[in-house]
């Protein structure tokens, strides 16, 4: 064995920084195996000993113990432009992955999947979903979208989230809208309970018997919902819900009422009696434009935890099902808290209008 070579020069701040990096759990374990390394150096070791004791080459020791006097800390876990593994897959061959994946489809398919586009780029599966996650790529997944064609969207737009971000004083802020023909679905076979390693199961196929509308005002400053069940969604079934609403709100407080434009809630009817009835307020959310509406966002925290896996052996069932579930809500009620602006809406849409139209230019 030859002579050692002189000891390691490391400050106290940068041996304190390796000892933790030499026990450390999650670092990987060629950089505890390096610290480990300069450690035993720093003690005055011999690179031959080193190289023994840590699994490595004494020429490895000597390169580790040559770039920590020449960089210190700064690049312990880097590696050297040059040095590591090599890419399997060329450039080139990627760019044509990411071109087809971008801006072509499989004979007779919608879209690429890791095993289509495997099979047509000569590479692995394991490959392509390597390229498509570093870039983000997801060819099996598709958003729905709907640009609004109302002529007045911006006004409304702009009326509708004012009262979210910016609610008057002395009212009450109501999204108000029906979820309409709920169907009181029962199973053909009873559910089997849940248990060990196995989920709840129901059967596929259900009988229907019957369906009811919900009519729902959710309070944007509270959370808040008055609800009502009525057996259709005409004028009449609506009326009778705004005086359900006209009962529930204080008589001091004006009623802003955010909804569709349902014909149904312009009917003559309505009309009058909005008219006899001046502290209620009626602002319209754009055409196709419902995700405007908070009351939505509510209906599917309804169907998810009330009705898409219950049974209901008649349409009184299912009412008391909505109902209980309602009460549950407003014990401890929380407020869906409204975040975007008019202007950064606008925008969104801006870009999406932009985009559209390059679609159909091509």
């Amino acid at each position: 064995m030859t002579n050692p070579a002189p000891a390691l020069s490391v400050s106290d701040g940068q041996r304190a920084a390796l000892e933790v990096l030499s026990k450390s759990q999650t670092a990987s374990h060629r950089e505890v195996q390096r610290a480990q390394v300069l450690l035993m150096s720093a003690d005055g070791l011999a690179n031959e000993w080193i190289a023994k004791v840590a699994g490595v080459t004494p020429g490895t020791v000597r390169a580790w113990r040559a770039r920590f006097e020449e960089e210190g800390l700064a690049k312990l876990g880097r590696v050297r432009a040059g040095r590591g593994r090599k890419p399997v897959i060329p450039q080139s061959k990627i760019d044509e992955i990411v071109e087809l994946t971008r801006n072509s489809k499989p004979d007779g398919q919608t879209h690429w999947s890791v095993r289509t586009m495997a099979a047509r780029s000569g590479v692995s599966p394991a490959q392509v979903q390597r390229i498509w996650a570093a870039r983000g790529l997801k060819p099996h997944r598709v958003e729905a979208f709907k640009l609004s064609t109302d002529p007045r969207f911006e006004e409304k737009l702009i009326d509708v989230v004012g009262l979210y971000l910016n609610p008057p004083e002395q009212a009450i802020v109501l999204c108000m809208d029906e979820k309409s023909s709920i169907q009181a679905l029962d199973r053909t076979q009873p559910s089997l309970p849940m248990k060990k390693g196995r989920g709840e199961t129901m059967t596929h196929d259900y009988k229907r018997n019957g369906t009811t509308t919900l009519f729902a005002a959710l309070d944007v400053a509270t959370g808040k919902v008055i609800g009502s069940c009525l057996p259709k969604h005409r004028h009449g079934e609506f009326l009778a819900f705004l005086k359900t609403v006209e009962k529930n709100v204080p008589a001091e407080l004006d009623v802003h009422l955010i909804l569709d434009n349902y014909a149904t809630h312009k009917h003559a009817n309505v009309r009058a009696w909005l008219d006899k009835h001046p502290r209620f307020h009626l602002h319209f959310t754009p055409t196709s434009s419902s995700w405007l509406n908070l009351v939505e966002r509510w209906f599917r925290e309804l169907t998810d935890k009330a009705l898409r896996r219950g049974a209901f052996h008649s349409v009184p069932d299912l009412i008391a099902a909505i109902e209980d579930y309602l009460a549950s809500h407003n014990n401890e009620p929380k407020p869906l808290v409204w975040t975007a602006t008019a202007d950064s809406i606008l925008a969104k849409v801006a870009r999406g209008r932009v985009a559209l139209e390059a679609v159909k230019q091509n």
